[in-house]
C-alpha cells in the first residue's frame, strides 16, 4: 500500500496579499471585549498583543493602536516579583514577560516597568543544570531559556545569568538528527529548534549546531503543497513558515527550500474578506498566525511592502539595530 504524505490542497486561485484587510483586521481585533474568543484568550493576551503590534509595526501601521492603553496595561500586569503576566491578576511568566519587553521595545518605553525587577525575575528562574522554569511552579522548557535570554539581551543584562550553563542546556538537547527538543531526550521540533537557534544567536554560540544536518532536517518540512510542518508526519501550518524558516535563515540556508512555494501556501490562508492569515487555507484566522504568515513574507524577501524582520527576536529589524542587538548568523 502506497504511502500517503498528509497535506492541504492549495486554492485554484492564490489572492495577493492582502496588507489593508489586515490591518483593519488587526485594529478591530478586541474592540469588543465581550466577544467569546476575545474572553477566552484573556490568558495569553499580552502574547496577543504583541503578535498582533508586532504584525502592525511590519506594515507600518503601529500609529493605528492607542499606545498610552498599551503601556498602562502593561505596567499593570507586572508583579511584584518582577515578572509579567498574561493579563491582570493572572500569574507572571517568562512567556509573557518576554512579550511585554518585546512591546515595549517597539514603543521605545521600557521606562513604564521596573527593569531591575525584570532581570531579578529572570534570574530566579534559572536552575543549577543551566535551564529555566517558566514561572514558580517550576516547569522547565528550552521555550524558557530562549524566553529568559531574549529579554534579558533586550534589556542589555545577559551578565545577570549563566550564560555558559544556559547553553550547555541547550545543547544537552540537541538530537541525533541535528534538531532539538523541550528538554534532553525530546523529539525535535521546528518551534523548539527556533528558540534553540535563538540562544545560541544570541549568545555567539552557533557553532555548536551541525549546520546542514539541520538544515536538512528543517528542509523535509516542506510538503507538496509548499506549506511546513513542524515534525514528520504532519499537516502543514502557517506558524511552522515563521518558526522553519527564521531557523534556516539564522543558519544560512533559506536558499535550500522552495520559495515559490512556500509563498503561495502563505497567501492562500489569508481571508479575502475579513483579513488576517488561518494555519491552513479555508479555516479561521487569528492574530497568531496573522503575524506567522506576515513574518514569512518578510523573510522570503519578496518585494510585498512589509518591513525586514529579525529572525532571531521576531521583531522589527529596526527596533534591534536601534537598540544595539547584533545577533549572529552563520554564512550560506
Amino acid at each position: 500500500m502506497a504511502h500517503l504524505v498528509k497535506d492541504v490542497q492549495l486554492p485554484s486561485v492564490i489572492p495577493k496579499l492582502l496588507l489593508e484587510k489586515h490591518t483593519n483586521y488587526l485594529v478591530s481585533y478586541g474592540t469588543n471585549k465581550d466577544d467569546y474568543m476575545y474572553c477566552m484568550t484573556e490568558y495569553l493576551r499580552m502574547s496577543g498583543m504583541y503578535w498582533g503590534l508586532t504584525a502592525l509595526d511590519l506594515m507600518g501601521q503601529l500609529d493605528h493602536t492607542s499606545k498610552d492603553e498599551i503601556l498602562e496595561f502593561i505596567k499593570k500586569c507586572q508583579s511584584d516579583c518582577g515578572g509579567i503576566s498574561a493579563s491582570l491578576n493572572h500569574d507572571p511568566h517568562l512567556l509573557y514577560t518576554l512579550s511585554a519587553v518585546q512591546i515595549l521595545c517597539m514603543y521605545d518605553a521600557l521606562e513604564v516597568i521596573d527593569t531591575d525587577k525584570v532581570v531579578k525575575y529572570v534570574k530566579d528562574r534559572q536552575l543549577p543544570d543551566g535551564s529555566f522554569t517558566g514561572d514558580i511552579w517550576g516547569e522547565v522548557d528550552t521555550r524558557f531559556s530562549f524566553c529568559a535570554v531574549a529579554t534579558l539581551s533586550l534589556l542589555g543584562r545577559l551578565d545577570a545569568i549563566d550564560v555558559d550553563k544556559a547553553v550547555e542546556f541547550v545543547k544537552s538537547c540537541m538530537n541525533f538528527d541535528g534538531g532539538f527538543g523541550s528538554k534532553p531526550g525530546s523529539e525535535s521540533h521546528a518551534g523548539l529548534i527556533y528558540c534553540c537557534l535563538g540562544l545560541l544567536s544570541i549568545t555567539g554560540h552557533l557553532h555548536l549546531v551541525d549546520a546542514d544536518r539541520l538544515g536538512w532536517w528543517l528542509c523535509e518540512r516542506q510538503l507538496p503543497s509548499g506549506g511546513l510542518n513542524g515534525r514528520p508526519e504532519k499537516l502543514p501550518d502557517v506558524c511552522y513558515s515563521w518558526w522553519v524558516l527564521s531557523s534556516l535563515t539564522i543558519l544560512g540556508r533559506l536558499h535550500w527550500i522552495d520559495k515559490d512555494r512556500l509563498l503561495e501556501f502563505v497567501l492562500s490562508c489569508q481571508d479575502t474578506e475579513t483579513g488576517g492569515f488561518s494555519d491552513r487555507p479555508g479555516d479561521m484566522v487569528d492574530p497568531f498566525h496573522t503575524l506567522f504568515g506576515l513574518t514569512a513574507i518578510s523573510l522570503l524577501d519578496t518585494d510585498h511592502g512589509l518591513k525586514p524582520i529579525n529572525p532571531t527576536f521576531c521583531m522589527p529589524e529596526y527596533v534591534i539595530r536601534k537598540i544595539g542587538l547584533k545577533p549572529s548568523r552563520l554564512e550560506r
